[in-house]
């Protein structure tokens, strides 16, 4: 069952700089599929790109390409079924967890954290419930986690540190001079916060006495033969090949990250195993209508408007500039044309990535760059590339 709901929503703030879109091949139609030179153009290196390698799959009305751009530092290829460190895209698989776990009737996405982990949360905080973390409503404090260093160099020597949820947990929760308290109340605006997901992920773990390892695997990953697909639970090797993570250090020398620790929710896949799960997320395969719809949805006031977004860090472009642009696990993303795609940007240390779909899944598009920070450039072009311009 393809999505074929058309809604003007806002513009994520993660793709608002501006790259030059490089002009299909004359004669080319939508229905040509993929054109490899014009994508290939995209990704290749330019002056002012991070120094990385890059590595993706674009699929077009049912024709997949394949594509890398040569990591610069060892001047080596990157091969295109390279594995990399998804970041956030690991928010749409517990995301996806949750959902069924609804449809099973053992969680109730109405159904409050205060009701399923008593006692975590500090007195003063309104109930808060499972559907608003996974959109972002909560108004939780932003997650503490992490390496407690100011500059590169400490991120690269304690990257290899693991973190259980229940830490992240009692240091956002719990911090030096007092609990912590709300940002705003919940379910009347959205803020991105990784804490929601980490809040999400205890549930999961509470519900079912299982790891999130084990439920996404069992749920997610042998169904759909994701077999290039893992939760890490903070083992540090990469499997062969992959793509080369880089975070410069305080001299600005591009470092090897690729090999880090992280938390229980820390994902590696490929462009093929992510495209696969993208497709089967959105086609109803995982998710039943219901849920698959509340998977979908951004939340909304009373008046039937996306609540407002908080700060100017993302969901600032588009007809809906300022409101909700997170769905549970999802972001959308309106294009010129009204078109709305639906993915996620996800980023871990030295890695840079994201998957996205046109609604009726004919464009799809997956990539990983292996450099820190923002979406880069290679990313940018390759999306305009593929989807079009992105509404202003």
């Amino acid at each position: 069952m393809a999505i074929t709901r058309r809604t003007t929503l806002a513009l994520a703030g993660l793709l608002l700089v501006t790259v030059p879109t490089p002009a299909l091949a004359a004669g080319r139609t939508p229905t040509d599929g993929p054109d490899q030179a014009t994508l290939s153009a995209a990704i290749a290196a330019r002056p002012g790109d991070p120094t990385a390698g890059t590595v993706a799959r674009v699929t077009v009305d049912g024709r997949a390409w394949r594509g890398t751009a040569e990591d610069p530092v060892s001047g080596q290829p990157v091969a295109p079924n390279a594995a990399f460190r998804i970041g956030s895209i690991n928010k749409t698989f517990v995301a996806a967890v949750l959902l069924q776990l609804a449809a099973e009737h053992r969680i109730d996405l109405d159904g409050t954290v205060q009701q399923y982990l008593p006692g975590t949360l500090p007195e003063g905080f309104k109930p808060i419930t499972v559907r608003q973390l996974l959109d972002h409503t909560s108004g939780l404090p932003q997650a503490v986690e992490g390496p407690d260093v100011k500059d590169n160099d400490g991120l690269i020597a304690q990257r290899f540190g693991v973190e259980t949820l229940d830490e992240v947990v009692q240091r956002t929760l719990h911090p030096k001079g007092g609990p912590a308290t709300p940002v705003f109340d919940p379910g009347t605006e959205q803020q991105y916060n990784n804490f929601n997901y980490r809040l999400a992920g205890r549930i999961i773990e509470q519900v079912t006495g299982r790891s999130i390892k084990q439920e996404v695997t069992a749920r997610i990953l042998r169904p759909l033969h994701l077999h290039h697909t893992e939760v890490t639970e903070g083992r540090p090797e990469m499997p062969e090949p992959h793509l080369t993570g880089y975070l410069p250090d305080d001299a600005l020398t591009p470092t090897d990250v690729s090999e880090q620790g992280g938390n229980p929710e820390s994902m590696v896949s490929t462009p093929a195993d992510l495209d696969r799960f993208l497709r089967a997320l959105l086609d109803g395969e995982l998710l039943p209508p219901q849920q698959l719809h509340d998977l979908l949805t951004l939340p909304r006031d009373a008046a039937g408007q996306p609540v407002p977004y908080r700060d100017a860090g993302n969901c600032q472009s588009g007809p809906d500039k300022g409101k909700a642009c997170f769905s549970a696990g999802l972001m959308a993303i309106a294009l010129q044309d009204g078109t709305v795609l639906w993915g996620k940007t996800g980023h871990d240390l030295g890695y840079s990535d994201g998957f996205f779909t046109t609604p009726d899944l004919s464009k799809r598009l997956v990539y990983s760059v292996g450099a820190s920070g923002v979406t880069p450039a290679p990313a940018l072009r390759l999306a305009f590339t593929v989807f079009g311009p992105f509404a202003r």
